[in-house]
């Protein structure tokens, strides 16, 4: 049974297309908001408006399947792969060493492969285009709870076709679930701030406070973002009091994570360093990832339509509902900045944090929908559909990752002889042998002592130099394989390494016959002298 009343939007301020006047009730006891009530609607109209509800996730889950094959796996995913492949003992050796932060989302990807018997590029990203459809639908429920069920469908519509949230839904990582869960600890704390009956949110919105730290640690950013929206409200010192428990019953539920993730510090890669352009570019790599996805016209095109629909939301702020700004802007604000400067003695900025951010842009692009004219309305669908269209194409391209893993199979594929071996330089480099073991079957890794499952770690174990110039007396013909996109530290011990093997190379008599360089990666085929140049692949 419904209780109260939470909103009644403002004339015209519930139509995302439209100007009409309507009242929207929403009842504070369901997680489904009540249908609006509109004088003579026919049964039809309020069907169809039903059935509209679920056009946000059916597109965001359909977007984030389309191409799901194509982009080349890239470091982080093969170490998901490879993570998500081994025995539950080895995994939970591996998270008592290093990476606990990202523990739940291997143990999730653990479960998917065991399911379907086994792993591969589409399964390990199925789950995030999973979690970016839950994302679209909980904007959806929430917008219907801030300002009716049409700021609610423009919201959720606005999250389904963004190409960052396409490009994360094709990602086999843990940011498309901070995404959904930050979403829906969101809608949990609207729904404290507005409902009777707020014992079960409460509870909800401590449990998801800990999924999301969890998930990834840096998602509790968020919490600071409530309390701002919480502050802005006043909602009264019971219902502060109520939250700020329920906020740090949530915290202290992940303290053990921090704790061991605090020892595992090592772990963590070189962020790049705060610039006076970094807020600029955090705006601008939500409405489109980087990686060169779009050339720098339409991105300026995109990013200025977004600014000019959010400076006309900011003139006209008194038309819009109130609430849905006292959660966005703090939603979308707060977060990047607290990282920001936390990052200027301690660097760990990376845009890829802050993806549970891009619902707060969307909600906010939705509201200034509402308190503008039509014609402007279309205008703005005008003027960034070229570059939302090109922006999705790109991130599906196979390149459009760090790695371009699927060159280095292809090129091994159409140039190798039997009896090849391979070697590889670069951090993590050597997983994707393991992590595509069918596509590297009798190819011995000379640089490899152990692989990373059997060393309990994320890497391999590389061999020792004596070690590799014994196994190279043994081969004729090595693909040294290079991986280049890392970070600072990391590439100054892949540089060493590098020139390290390419002596050991020179000196058991092996030259350069072949090259080829793709997105990340460096492709050498090295063979001995002695060798006839009838064996060299063609160019």
């Amino acid at each position: 049974m419904s209780h109260t009343v939470l909103f009644a939007a403002r004339p015209g301020t519930a139509r995302c297309g439209s100007a009409s006047d309507e009242s929207i009730t929403v009842t504070a006891t369901s997680p489904h908001p009540s249908m609006p009530v509109i004088p003579g609607a026919s049964a039809g109209r309020a069907r169809w408006m039903r059935a509209a509800g679920w056009a946000p996730p059916v597109v965001g889950l359909a977007l984030g399947l389309w191409g799901n094959t194509r982009p080349s796996a890239w470091t982080d995913e093969i170490v998901t792969i490879d993570v998500a492949r081994r025995s539950w003992p080895q995994l939970m050796e591996l998270l008592e060493r290093v990476d606990a932060v990202h523990g739940l989302h291997y143990v999730l990807m653990y479960l998917v492969g065991q399911a379907n018997g086994g792993l591969n590029e589409f399964l390990t990203r199925v789950p995030s285009a999973v979690a970016v459809a839950v994302a679209v639908a909980g904007l959806s429920w929430l917008g219907r709870l801030l300002g009716g069920p049409r700021l609610g469908l423009c919201a959720g519509l606005l999250l389904a076709v963004s190409p960052t949230a396409s490009r994360y839904a094709q990602e086999a990582r843990s940011f498309a679930f901070v995404m959904a869960v930050a979403v829906l600890a969101t809608g949990a704390l609207v729904k404290v701030l507005a409902g009777r009956a707020r014992g079960r949110w409460l509870t909800g919105y401590a449990v998801l406070i800990a999924l999301l730290g969890w998930f990834n640690v840096l998602g509790l950013l968020l919490v600071a973002a409530h309390a701002v929206t919480v502050v802005l409200r006043r909602p009264g010192r019971r219902v502060v009091v109520r939250l700020l428990l329920a906020q740090a019953a949530g915290i202290a539920a992940v303290v053990p994570l921090l704790v061991l993730a605090s020892a595992q510090s090592s772990a963590v890669g070189d962020a790049a360093p705060v610039t006076a352009t970094t807020l600029f570019n955090y705006f601008t790599w939500l409405l489109t990832p980087g990686q060169d996805t779009l050339p720098l016209a339409l991105k300026l095109l995109l990013t200025l339509t977004a600014l000019a629909a959010l400076a006309l939301l900011v003139v006209r702020r008194r038309e819009a509902p109130s609430l849905a700004l006292a959660v966005g802007v703090p939603w979308l604000t707060v977060p990047p900045l607290l990282l920001i400067a936390v990052s200027l003695g301690h660097p760990l900025f990376a845009y890829r944090y802050l993806l549970f951010c891009l619902p707060a842009l969307a909600l906010l692009l939705a509201a200034a929908a509402t308190v503008v004219p039509p014609r402007r309305q279309l205008l703005f669908v005008l003027l960034s559909a070229v570059p939302l269209a090109a922006s999705h194409l790109a991130i599906r391209q196979e390149d459009s990752r760090q790695w371009d893993t699927r060159a280095v199979i292809r090129t091994l594929r159409i140039h190798d002889a039997p009896g090849d071996a391979v070697l590889f330089s670069g951090a993590r480099c050597g997983l994707i042998a393991t992590a595509f073991k069918e596509a590297f079957t009798n190819r011995l890794d000379l640089g490899r002592a152990r692989t990373a499952t059997e060393f309990g770690a994320l890497d391999n174990l590389p061999a020792d130099p004596a070690v590799l110039r014994q196994r190279l007396k043994r081969t004729s013909r090595v693909w040294h394989v290079t991986c280049n996109h890392l970070s600072s530290g990391a590439r100054q011990a892949a540089i060493r390494t590098a020139a390290s093997q390419e002596q050991a190379l020179a000196h058991a008599g092996f030259s350069p016959v072949y090259r080829h360089s793709a997105r990340g990666v460096d492709i050498t085929l090295e063979q001995r002298s002695t060798e006839r140049p009838a064996d060299k692949p063609a160019h």
